[in-house]
């Protein structure tokens, strides 16, 4: 495409490679003034590396960089600031016990005379932002006292306070509700309408249908092309992302809940701190049945599922699988009596990276006789094992078993670790935010673990912070908030809408 002023952002043939790895193979984007443009790839396709191009935070390695028609070099965020350009990360870059005003103006602080700080002339700056964009955020509030989504105002609020003409924001709806999602996308659209240009990651793809004009997708650090929107719909981006048809909605049969496996009653934990988290939660889960947890990151889910696998003490309450009390015992007790988890973070707690695909294999499970004697492991019979888990469950090291376990995809590791916690066949599956990171591919893959492993009898217990999954997964739609369970809903009774107000604190039980 010719280089024109009708774009505020162009990028053509742009490469950049690390060591050997070519993440970005002659990748363009052209992106329209005053449009919201989508950037669409698996995991790692390369989607966060252009944007870090953009915004200096990468230098390419070939191919140019055009703004607005005119040709630019970008060598840091400092440079790309001062050429409009804000980001919008996905983790916040907040100051927590400083307020609204403090953060928005820092590093760029109003001065009097002999160099003082003027706060009552900044407050006054960012108060006319704040009005000019209808970003409605008290500007004397603590970041530690307001939402997320409230959060995610005031990082936009710092990009424009700065002069930001073209925004990027990085998985932008990532901790949102449903709720805080619409109020984002009208947030989006007024901004475009004020003359600003919006590029957005994200792999969710109803977002991109419900606020995009274009997308770009990216196949491993290929340009795949440019789609618009309104011409398109979720499937076909979907398979333009991964190169074959995903089915996007989880196909099962009717649940036939059986006994209680899981029953918890009355649960108190603390975390970390000494704060009580968990506030007298209750919940069943029954065999043959998923019970989804929905809610809004840091109200107990963490402490409660690690109260489960005793990871930390329960102060008061009761947990029992199958009859048998197992709170406040040992993690071994846990996986004995027939627990088994996905945890949530796959790196810190699912795998040990430098281990192999099959010794990650058999963690949990190595003291078994059929591995080893003693404490010595039998290499053989544990790579046997694997090797019929990487074929039963697709995985895909780029070797084979002994390839150590940092070397996979995301994805790929993820099997393994679904591989391992079923293929002992618990009586209760914990599966923690299964589908963190993964594109659409994995994420169907995982999607139909679950169903198996319920339609095998298996209880089911998955806590995610993707309300999508949780609805379309689950039989049981448990809300939680506040360290409680404060909903339960059979699936097909209850809206995203009536969900998301739970999770903010809205509504009754």
């Amino acid at each position: 495409m010719e280089v024109s002023p009708e774009y505020a952002v162009q990028m053509h043939g742009i490469v950049k490679t690390f060591g050997s790895f070519r993440a970005l193979d002659g990748v363009d984007l052209d992106v329209r003034k005053q449009s919201i443009h989508a950037i669409l790839g698996e995991n790692g396709a390369g989607k966060s590396t252009l944007m870090n191009v953009l915004y200096g935070l990468y230098q390419a390695d070939g191919g140019e960089l055009f703004l607005n028609g005119e040709k630019v070099s970008i060598n840091s965020p400092t440079e790309a600031i001062k050429h409009g350009i804000g980001m919008v990360h996905q983790h916040f870059m907040l100051v927590e016990n400083f307020t609204v005003t403090e953060n928005i103006v820092l590093g760029e602080e109003v001065c009097g005379t002999a160099g003082v700080l003027d706060m009552a002339k900044a407050r006054q700056e960012v108060v006319k932002i704040v009005e000019e964009y209808g970003l409605e955020v008290d500007p004397d509030a603590l970041i530690e006292d307001i939402t997320v989504g409230m959060q995610q105002r005031v990082e936009i609020l710092k990009a424009l306070y700065r002069g930001a003409d073209t925004l990027i924001l990085d998985e932008p709806t990532a901790v949102l509700t449903p709720q805080e999602i619409g109020q984002l996308i009208k947030i989006m659209r007024d901004l475009v309408s004020k003359g600003k240009t919006i590029i957005i990651i994200t792999h969710k793809l109803k977002e991109i249908m419900s606020s995009a004009d274009e997308c770009t997708i990216i196949r491993r650090g290929r340009y795949m092309g440019t789609v618009d929107v309104a011409q398109t719909n979720e499937a076909e981006l979907a398979s333009k992302m991964v190169g074959r048809h995903v089915n996007l909605h989880v196909e099962k049969s009717p649940a036939r809940p059986g006994e209680t496996v899981l029953s918890i009653r009355d649960l108190h934990v603390k975390d970390d701190r000494g704060i009580e988290v968990v506030k007298g939660l209750s919940l069943d889960v029954h065999a043959g049945e998923i019970v989804g947890i929905a809610g809004i990151d840091g109200n107990g889910q963490r402490e409660f599922v690690d109260a489960i696998d005793n990871l930390v003490h329960a102060e008061s309450g009761t947990i029992e699988v199958k009859g048998r009390q197992i709170q406040n015992t040992t993690p071994r007790n846990t996986i004995e009596t027939g627990v088994a988890t996905v945890p949530s973070d796959r790196h810190r707690w699912g795998l040990v990276l430098p281990f192999s695909v099959a010794e990650n294999s058999v963690l949990e499970r190595h003291n078994e006789e059929r591995f080893g004697k003693g404490i010595m492991l039998d290499l053989a019979k544990v790579e046997e094992f694997a090797r019929g888990l990487i074929e039963e469950y697709d995985i895909r090291p780029e070797g084979c078993e002994s390839q150590p376990a940092a070397g996979l995809s995301g994805g790929n590791q993820q099997k393994v670790i679904i591989a391992r916690e079923v293929s002992g066949e618990p009586d209760l599956l914990v599966a923690v935010q299964p589908t963190r990171g993964l594109d659409v591919g994995a994420i169907e893959f995982v999607h139909k673990s679950l169903i198996r492993e319920r339609d095998r009898g298996a209880a089911i217990l998955l806590v995610s912070l993707e309300l999508d999954e949780v609805m379309d997964v689950s039989d049981t739609i448990a809300v939680i908030h506040d360290g409680q369970i404060v909903g339960s809903f059979e699936q097909g009774t209850v809206t995203e809408e009536q969900i998301g107000l739970l999770m903010a604190g809205g509504g009754s039980k």
